[in-house]
């Protein structure tokens, strides 16, 4: 591709400091933006970035399709929810106008096995419309690729182990509330924990249904066994509250979280397959107190056993550059709703991002 790459920035909030920076430096350009918050729209992005004014003023979501098709651009970054059902409306506009995005969403990381319908749907009208919608950030590299690499230096595998935690301060309300943070202990068992309760046939039901709501790691572990060529036998989860032994604040729910109550979550997924590998992985979501950091923790067992330890990782940038550095796989890859595990290797970007179209 021969002209910067034209990007249209969806959700203006912590994250797309850092993706639109980093746009900007890899040699691409915003030429719009996105947002619900009144408070935002009519701002110059220079000033959520903390730069001089930029010429691109926050337009209204009610105005997003005008905007999208008076623009044209030629991918949308998508930093908003963590559920695909709370995105359908852009990733659905995207796919019906043509144009690529690539979204932080977590679910939309391999949304095939815990909200099919809907995926399904986005992938139709994607194909139809020549465009391609994928999922992407942190856990493209450290909970996907990272792994599968070291899988394919194993010789034998019988089980994958991970754990991952971080701190739901760093994206926003919707996280932070998505994994319990604030709840007592009784809310959290009813309105978090009880999904895990529920039969195999009770979750397909709601899964089928799109109404499921799974951790992070339910897609992850579809992802990976989508990677390394597994055939799922079955998925289990099972989500436990965490706590503080003292009252916490948290900033991004704009209250003090009691001691004993839930400052959030961790949520185990367990896949069998048909090979006989098992998946086991953990995410551990929460309000960090001020001796906790995050940790990235991954064992391939089987010959040999290799783990792999990713202390204080930047989680929020290394989310945000994962994204960047993808935009060009998003516009080489196939049309449809294509999870990166589908797509060419994720790569440092030492050009500018249009070099790298093909």
């Amino acid at each position: 591709m021969e002209n910067r790459i034209r990007v249209v920035q969806y959700g203006t909030g912590k994250m797309s400091v850092y993706t639109m920076r980093y746009v900007y430096e890899k040699g691409a350009e915003i030429v719009g933006a996105i947002d619900i918050n009144p408070a935002v729209i009519g701002k110059d992005i220079g000033e959520i970035m903390g730069t001089e004014p930029k010429g691109v003023t926050v337009t209204s979501a009610n105005d997003a399709e005008q905007l999208l098709r008076d623009l044209k651009p030629d991918i949308c970054i998508v930093t908003t929810m963590s559920l695909l059902s709370d995105l359908e409306d852009p990733l659905m506009l995207c796919a019906k106008l043509g144009i690529n995005a690539i979204t932080t969403c977590e679910e939309a990381f391999f949304s095939y096995n815990s909200n099919p319908v809907l995926t399904k749907q986005i992938n139709k009208l994607a194909i139809e419309n020549n465009c391609t919608i994928t999922g992407s950030g942190y856990q493209d590299i450290y909970w996907g690729e990272l792994i599968s690499a070291i899988a394919a230096s194993t010789h034998n595998i019988t089980k994958i182990k991970g754990s991952s935690s971080y701190n739901v301060e760093d994206y926003g309300i919707a996280l932070a509330e998505a994994h319990g943070s604030g709840l007592t202990l009784a809310e959290f068992d009813e309105k978090i924990a009880s999904v895990d309760r529920m039969s195999s046939e009770e979750r397909n039901k709601l899964i089928s249904s799109g109404t499921y709501s799974p951790s992070y790691m339910w897609n992850v572990n579809g992802w990976l066994a989508q990677k390394l060529g597994l055939t799922v036998k079955s998925q289990s989860q099972k989500c436990v509250p965490t706590t503080y032994p003292t009252d916490i604040d948290s900033s991004t729910l704009g209250m003090t979280v009691p001691a004993g109550n839930a400052t959030g979550m961790s949520a185990i997924v367990t896949t069998e397959t048909e090979e006989g590998i098992i998946i086991e992985s953990e995410c551990i979501g929460k309000i960090y107190g001020p001796d906790e950091f995050d940790k990235n923790e991954w064992t391939v067992i089987g010959e040999p056993d290799t783990t792999i330890i990713v202390n204080r990782p930047a989680t929020v940038e290394l989310t945000c550059a994962t994204v960047v550095n993808r935009i060009p796989n998003v516009i080489n890859a196939r049309p449809g709703f294509v999870p990166t595990c589908n797509m060419e290797e994720l790569m440092y970007r030492t050009k500018p991002l249009n070099t790298y179209v093909k």
